[in-house]
């Protein structure tokens, strides 16, 4: 099964600068704002690329986050030509590293709370 052909007029990415964060489209919006037909977008959410919220009445609705991840998915598929097998292996790769990035800056907090802690306790231990 092919994909649709998306309009030739992709949307820039500037197009949702100074949106807040918590913005929400539905699909017909977000197709237009990133530049794909609606079907590319259920197609990535078949393949498991994308997970769109649902509001009470089932309806798709897409973030900011899941724009740039259809932006990201172009960027592999049209520019590296990146099959969409790849691109799920390349995508779940880019959240686990984003993740373990996230774990690495909350230990180096953790680890400068503790050392700007004043030291409970005999003696003076210094930790380095």
């Amino acid at each position: 099964m092919g994909l649709p052909i998306d309009p030739p007029d992709s949307a820039p990415d500037n197009l949702t600068a100074g949106l807040p964060p918590n913005a929400a489209f539905v699909i017909s919006v977000a197709a237009r704002l990133v530049g794909v037909h609606e079907q590319t977008l259920r197609y990535y959410e078949r393949a498991g690329l994308l997970e769109p919220a649902r509001s009470k009445g089932r309806i798709r609705l897409y973030s900011l986050y899941d724009l740039e991840r259809v932006r990201q998915i172009r960027r592999l598929t049209d520019e590296m030509g990146v099959n969409l097998a790849g691109v799920e292996v390349i995508m779940r790769l880019t959240d686990h590293i984003r993740a373990l990035e996230q774990r690495v800056a909350e230990a180096q907090a953790e680890l400068r709370r503790l050392r700007a802690a004043p030291r409970a306790g005999k003696g003076n231990t210094t930790w380095t």
